[in-house]
């Protein structure tokens, strides 16, 4: 037992065992990921380096960092091993279903078999467990009426209060403009309903909506009305999923100040009142113009 320890010893000192425990862990434990856009403030911010839980849904088909080159370049596949899903206010880190080589941060809203509906500066959610499971789990001044079904009226906003919209911009009128524009889509389908807000006399709708496939999850920015997501491109099959951030180890503003008070945070810490407070006072003193979606 000794000259086995020793001998496991001796060749985690050398290149080629360093080499192959390093691999092992950006592989199937740990993998350092950079937040490089603003859709998830105040949540996460730009600059924010974290580690990646890569077990926390089975493990995903390892690729060589930086190349994006799957270990089995013979096959198309995204998923090693099946495991946990992602649920409901989960930080999730995936690869969107258009681009595989990319990989987004955002926020799972539904999963599969839920309806979504997006109107003005509101998110609407039907969870397919139904009535029983909406009253069980939802506040009563939660729940609304629409399409004769009952729905949460903005979910996640109260339990995770880095979710928020911007009253200077309406990703609304973007979600219009792809929709008329021939290099664009959106995945969700216009609709008139009863009930909601009209937004302009001249649409024929007031609303999108969105029934989600099975076995895909819908990933939305905590930054709404500025993140490229779902609603855009569609939702997200589990094999893309990747993981979900652990913890930042590194934090940098757009002035180059490292913001030592987030290092070593997970994102259950971020979401706590003076976290998000310092989050919030830094978006607001810079994304004064801030227009657009990312």
């Amino acid at each position: 037992m000794k000259e086995i320890l020793h001998k496991t010893y001796k060749f985690s000192n050398s290149w080629t065992g360093t080499i192959i425990i390093v691999l092992f862990v950006i592989f199937f434990i740990a993998q350092a990921f950079k937040i490089p856009s603003g859709s998830m403030k105040d949540s996460l911010l730009i600059g924010d380096h974290l580690f990646a839980k890569k077990f926390a849904y089975g493990v995903s088909m390892p690729h060589i960092p930086f190349l994006e080159v799957s270990i089995m370049p013979w096959s198309d596949k995204l998923r090693l091993i099946d495991g946990d899903t992602p649920q409901r206010g989960d930080i999730v880190i995936f690869r969107p279903p258009h681009n595989t080589k990319q990989h987004f941060v955002k926020r799972c809203f539904a999963i599969g078999g839920d309806e979504v509906i997006f109107s003005d500066k509101t998110l609407y959610l039907r969870p397919n467990e139904g009535d029983d499971y909406i009253h069980k789990h939802f506040p009563k001044e939660k729940i609304v009426k629409i399409l004769n079904k009952l729905w949460i009226k903005n979910p996640m906003i109260d339990k995770h209060s880095g979710i928020h919209y911007d009253a200077n911009h309406d990703i609304f009128n973007d979600m219009i403009s792809h929709m008329l524009s021939p290099n664009y889509t959106i995945d969700m389908e216009p609709k008139l309903i009863e009930g909601l807000p009209v937004i302009d006399y001249r649409l024929p709708f007031n609303a999108f909506y969105k029934k989600v496939e099975q076995g895909k999850y819908y990933m939305i920015g905590d930054n709404r009305d500025h993140s490229n997501d779902s609603r855009f491109w569609g939702a997200v099959p589990y094999e893309n999923i990747e993981g979900t951030p652990w913890f930042v180890y590194f934090s940098i503003d757009e002035n180059w100040e490292i913001r030592w008070d987030r290092i070593g945070k997970t994102p259950t810490n971020l979401e706590e009142n003076e976290y998000l407070e310092r989050a919030r006072n830094e978006r607001l003193t810079n994304d004064k113009a801030d227009h657009g979606i990312y």
